[in-house]
């Protein structure tokens, strides 16, 4: 198989006064004080799962719109990892912190409207005050991935319509509901958004998780999902060291999960889409 790709893995600094700690809303993640995990631990585990390069994503629920940590850690394994970060994108300077942050190495942007610390609140995904950064983004080809659920859909779809030259990738797929298994119905929110070309899907451990739940199935849910996405706009993230385990042991499980499609599909699913999506790790 070609090289081993992550885009959703976190990191935390162990200097707390170089790195203070102010999480997006108050509440810090309880995963980031409890397996916390440097950029030097990170580099550590990749090289013992056989990860050649990842995408990392900054953490809001430890330091909020501060991306330092992230770009000055991945500046320094400029050859292994990329940097994406938060930037409040309803802030009128928020192309200019773009470039700012592109400038010093920021590959990629994400928003995060909820999850661990908060419940998901999709009206930050049509506040039209954000439109100048998504431009931004459009112009200067960085991707956007999107923390939501079900409930933010319909706005992922309506900013997908709005700014097609970004290519939007939803962590964690999006939570689908897969309980109900074949034909996945309860999911179709999800399938509707397969015809926008400009979006992405995260296979993160929630989604193999899920597959141990209800009726469904990895056999039954992974070829449905590339029927309606296809492989080249699916990837892999390890989510490290937020969800529980070694990287070794979540890839693994990853790849136990996915022996049902073809090598192909595998390949871009493990490294071929994140490099279309990130150039600088190919």
């Amino acid at each position: 198989m070609a090289s081993i790709v992550d885009i959703h893995p976190h990191i935390i600094s162990d200097d707390t006064a170089r790195y203070p700690v102010a999480p997006l809303g108050g509440k810090r993640s309880d995963w980031s004080k409890e397996r916390p995990s440097t950029v030097e631990a990170l580099i550590a585990a990749m090289d013992e799962a056989g990860v050649a390069r990842a995408a990392v994503v900054h953490s809001s629920t430890t330091y909020g719109f501060d991306n330092s940590y992230v770009l000055d850690a991945c500046a320094e394994y400029p050859d292994r990892l990329v940097a994406v970060g938060s930037v409040d994108v309803t802030l009128p300077d928020a192309p200019a912190t773009i470039r700012t942050a592109v400038a010093r190495g920021l590959a990629g942007l994400r928003l995060f409207t909820g999850g661990s610390t908060k419940d998901f609140d999709p009206s930050e995904l049509e506040d039209a005050r954000a439109y100048p950064a998504w431009e931004t983004c459009a112009e200067l080809k960085l991707p956007m991935c999107i923390q939501t659920g079900p409930i933010g859909l319909p706005q992922v779809t309506d900013l997908a319509r709005r700014f097609p030259g970004v290519d939007i990738i939803l962590d964690h797929l999006g939570r689908p509901d897969v309980t109900d298994g074949a034909p996945y119905a309860n999911a179709q929110s999800l399938f509707e958004l397969a015809p926008f070309s400009n979006i992405y899907m995260k296979l993160t451990p929630r989604i193999f998780d899920d597959m141990k739940k209800g009726q469904a199935s990895a056999e039954t849910f992974f070829p449905r999902l590339i029927e309606a996405f296809g492989a080249r706009r699916l990837a892999w993230g390890s989510n490290f060291p937020s969800s529980k385990g070694t990287l070794p042991e979540i890839l693994g499980t990853a790849q136990a999960g996915l022996a049902c499609l073809s090598d192909s599909d595998r390949e871009w699913i493990f490294g071929k889409t994140a490099q279309q999506l990130y150039p600088a790790l190919a």
